[in-house]
């Protein structure tokens, strides 16, 4: 008997996590504290709310179908932002914009892969690009990361075969935080062209990256359509998680192929998340770079706190954007040990497990926590629970 495709992988991580909290009661003086999603948990701001009720009364557009790649000023507008940013030249027809990132993903594998094809991921990876991958018949190549978790392109060089389409990179990293350095960004695209694949780098979170330049200089490379494509979303930019809008960067004719994958899939992105998107981009740069700013701030509250956790035996092994990735001290897989956080201090985070291939024990010894949630004083309490709490 034949194998459906959704069997092929495992159970959303994000989803099997909230069934831990499932009938447990939080105290009211000690409410849950929820870091297993990446995400942001407030609206977007007061002005974009007021443009987007606008567009919904009184632009009839906003309800009809649009263009499959997306609103044709959006994609101009982020071309132009593009081009500034990166010192580089990104034209419209670079661009295509999808339903959040995650279908950027899918769509630009769907334009390099067949089924038994190999794409390199370093681990701990991002789970829902396995999950895709196992789902569309690919073979996931883990690259091991080492201690700083960063990957080695040698190490990289190893992995390739005949099969290989495609290398991926997520920076600022999912789930670790780690920022990858333009130098090493770089080797793995000279190492992608040289063996005429794909380099993928996904960078949902470089509007909060450390610091203020590029993160690195790709697109100056007059030939960087030829192996780079950038996948980007705007739901952690402007709050737009539940409008579903991100976007690929890669040359025209992949776009083009991208093209027939959204209208089967979606026909077009959403269009009122679109035009907030657009909006955004020509009238929230300061409002950006503030929100950079305070989660920069929380990151350093991480590193300010977290010799509560060391003097308990806990490990910081990365820390950046939106995430710490970090070792716990008990004799138990972190599986087991994110479940009994919930009951044992009222603390949900995901474990190690759900970003490693089942053949790779170290995950049991990791878990990662999304602090973009909560705030300096939350992730105070947070080390605190933790640091009391004897499993």
């Amino acid at each position: 008997m034949s194998t459906p495709r959704t069997a092929t992988t495992f159970f959303p991580p994000v989803a099997e996590a909230r069934r831990w909290a499932n009938g447990v009661t939080f105290p009211a003086d000690r409410p849950l504290i929820n870091v297993s999603q990446a995400a942001p948990v407030a609206p977007p701001p007061p002005e974009m709310c007021a443009a987007m009720a606008d567009m919904i009364v009184n632009d009839a557009s906003t309800h009809l179908y649009g263009d499959t790649l997306g609103l044709p000023a959006l994609r101009t507008a982020l071309a132009a932002a593009w081009s500034a940013a990166y010192g580089g030249d990104v034209a419209a027809h670079n661009i295509a914009i999808t339903s959040g990132c995650n279908q950027a993903y899918a769509a630009s594998l769907a334009t390099l892969c067949a089924e038994g094809d190999e794409v390199i991921l370093p681990v701990p990876y991002y789970f829902n690009h396995r999950m895709w991958n196992d789902m569309a018949g690919i073979k996931t190549v883990p690259l091991k990361t080492g201690a700083d978790l960063l990957p080695s392109v040698d190490a990289a060089a190893a992995l390739i075969t005949d099969r290989t389409r495609a290398i991926v990179l997520v920076s600022p990293n999912n789930p670790s935080g780690v920022e990858y350095p333009g130098s090493l960004i770089a080797d793995f695209l000279a190492l992608a062209r040289t063996h005429s694949l794909a380099l993928i780098i996904d960078e949902t979170y470089r509007d909060f990256h450390a610091d203020l330049g590029p993160p690195h200089d790709l697109l100056r490379d007059t030939n960087w359509d030829d192996t780079l494509i950038q996948l980007y979303s705007f739901s952690k930019a402007y709050r737009l998680t539940g409008h579903r809008v991100g976007a690929v960067v890669a040359c025209k004719s992949r776009v083009e192929e991208i093209e027939k994958f959204l209208d089967t899939v979606t026909i077009c992105p959403n269009q009122l998340g679109q035009r907030a998107a657009l909006w955004g981009l020509e009238n929230l740069g300061d409002w950006l770079a503030g929100e950079r700013l305070e989660i920069l701030d929380r990151r350093a509250a991480i590193t300010d706190n977290f010799p509560t956790l060391a003097a308990k035996g806990w490990q910081l092994l990365g820390c950046g954007a939106y995430f710490a990735y970090v070792e716990h001290p008990y004799a138990m897989r972190s599986d087991d040990v994110a479940r009994a956080l919930v009951t044992a201090c009222g603390v949900l985070t995901l474990p190690g497990t759900m970003f490693m291939p089942d053949d790779m024990p170290q995950g049991g010894r990791h878990l990662r926590i999304a602090f973009a949630n909560i705030d300096r004083a939350g992730i105070k309490s947070l080390f605190d629970r933790l640091a009391s709490t004897d499993l």
